[in-house]
C-alpha cells in the first residue's frame, strides 16, 4: 500500500533555521528549503535577497498525515518564530523573512487560523500576531547548497543561529 503524503509550507524567516525542527521526525518524508508567495518565476537566491520578487524564504514539508498530522506541524511551527514581527525574523530583515503559513487546502487553512486565534487569545504576546495565512502558490526549491544546510555546514549554521537571537526569543516567549 502506498504511503499517504501531504504538503505543508511555512515561512519563518531564514529557511536554514526552519529545516532542522521538522527534519528526520517519524512521518516527515522530506523538508525542502525554497521560495513561495512571490510574483517572479523561477527566482534565484539573489532575487530573493534583493527583496523585490515578493517571495518568502520558506520550507515545504512532505509528510504522512497518519503518522504526523498537520496539527503537530503547526505545534512545531509557531514556537520557531516571532509571530509579532512584520519586518522579518530576528536579525534577518526584509519582506522575504516574514512569517506565513501557506495552506494547501481548506482543512489546513482552518487549522492554521484556529492555532493563530489560540495564540492571540492566550495573551502570550503584547503585540499583534502578524503571521500571514495565505493560499499556497508555486514553491520553488532553493539552490542545492541551501538544502539541509544545518547538516552540510554545521559550524556556520550554529554560528548564524547563535547570533540571530532566535534561540533567546524562543526560550523567553515559548518555553513554559
Amino acid at each position: 500500500m502506498k504511503e499517504k503524503r501531504e504538503i505543508a509550507t511555512f515561512a519563518g524567516g531564514c529557511f536554514w533555521c526552519m529545516v532542522k525542527p521538522f527534519d528526520e521526525l517519524p512521518g516527515i518524508i522530506d523538508v525542502v528549503s525554497g521560495y513561495s508567495g512571490g510574483h517572479l518565476e523561477n527566482p534565484t537566491y539573489q532575487d530573493i535577497k534583493a527583496g523585490n520578487s515578493g517571495h518568502y524564504e520558506a520550507v515545504q514539508i512532505t509528510f504522512n498525515p497518519d503518522l504526523f498530522p498537520y496539527e503537530r506541524l503547526l505545534e512545531l511551527y509557531w514556537p520557531q518564530i516571532d509571530p509579532t514581527d512584520d519586518g522579518g525574523q530576528f536579525h534577518d530583515r526584509g519582506n522575504q523573512y516574514r512569517t506565513a503559513i501557506f495552506y494547501h487546502n481548506e482543512h489546513q487553512k482552518q487549522l492554521a487560523e484556529n492555532t493563530k486565534n489560540e495564540i492571540v487569545d492566550s495573551g502570550r504576546f503584547k503585540k499583534p500576531i502578524v503571521t500571514n495565512i495565505l493560499p499556497a502558490s508555486t514553491f520553488y526549491p532553493a539552490e542545492e547548497y541551501h538544502q539541509k544546510f544545518y547538516k552540510k555546514n554545521p559550524d556556520e549554521y550554529k554560528q548564524d543561529r547563535a547570533k540571530s537571537g532566535r534561540d533567546e526569543f524562543i526560550d523567553n516567549h515559548w518555553k513554559n
